[in-house]
């Protein structure tokens, strides 16, 4: 399947009494199955419950180099993310793995933990993600669905923006990667195309596919277009000839003023486009359109 991340799970979608009988069956997934670079996580047990260390020192331990990170769900404080931190110190050095070799995502799946998500971010220089989780997070404030990450049409607009938009500040204060969680009507794809659409619009790095139908919409929905990539990359040249040849850090490109901020802008669609795989598109006219003098300032 041709998604960017896999994770394993040892939470939710365990029963209690195979919490344990899990770890092994994780660690042999880890070690013999064809997972190519793909970035590869286990989500462990909160804090919460009395499994945490014994997933952490188990799967890390016995996972060896190709495990990237743990996921840490419900997080509520900065103090968990540096329990984690400290403790998968002392399992990579027990096992032979490079000081700081695994990486953390943390959920934020509860009214405390977005009430501490800016602490969160900053907890650890392990912290690689932040994960909203509709489900939970809407049991954590008793909201009244039975279905997490899918829109209420008795609300007269979107439910979570206030979450979405303090989890995405937090993240990108601490140059991490935000990204949204499940989206459970997995038979609803055009539902899903619509609904997923809010995060990317926003700012959000990806969302998580829980059923294989779902991971093309989310790879087209999160890749620029040839257009778009074409364009930025035409951006970055006409700033980077206004600049080199005329000295100026502003000018006119197809009917609008490009400048710094929108060359920021250009440089993370071309790393996105690049990522997935685009390649350098052919060259571009853009800038300094014929009868429009170019902006200064």
């Amino acid at each position: 399947m041709p998604a960017d991340m896999t994770f394993l799970d040892l939470e939710d979608s365990v029963a209690p009494l195979e919490k344990v009988s899990a770890r092994k069956k994780v660690v042999d997934a880890v070690r013999n199955l064809a997972w190519d670079d793909r970035v590869l996580c286990v989500r462990v047990n909160g804090w919460d419950t009395r499994w945490t260390y014994g997933d952490v020192i188990e799967v890390v331990g016995g996972s060896g180099e190709r495990l990237d990170e743990v996921m840490l769900p419900k997080a509520q404080s900065a103090a968990e993310v540096v329990a984690l931190d400290l403790l998968l110190t002392q399992v990579e050095l027990n096992s032979g793995l490079p000081a700081g070799h695994i990486g953390i995502e943390a959920q934020i799946e509860t009214a405390r933990g977005l009430i501490n998500v800016e602490e969160i971010c900053a907890a650890s220089p392990r912290l690689e993600a932040i994960v909203f989780g509709p489900a939970d997070f809407a049991a954590s404030i008793e909201m009244p669905v039975l279905t997490g990450g899918v829109q209420i049409d008795q609300y007269p607009g979107d439910h979570f923006h206030y979450v979405f938009s303090k989890i995405l500040m937090a993240g990108r204060a601490n140059g991490i990667q935000v990204i949204d969680g499940p989206f459970l009507k997995v038979r609803e794809l055009e539902l899903f195309r619509d609904y997923c659409n809010r995060a990317h619009v926003l700012g959000y790095d990806g969302k998580w596919a829980v059923h294989p139908a779902q991971i093309e919409p989310l790879n087209q929905l999160f890749t620029p277009t040839a257009e778009e990539f074409e364009k930025a990359h035409a951006i970055l040249d006409a700033l980077a000839r206004a600049a080199a040849g005329e000295g100026r850090g502003a000018v006119m490109f197809e009917g609008a003023m490009i400048d710094e901020a929108i060359r920021k802008l250009a440089v993370q669609t071309v790393a996105r486009g690049a990522a997935a795989g685009l390649g350098c598109p052919a060259p571009r006219r853009g800038g300094g359109e014929k009868g429009i003098p170019p902006i200064t300032r």
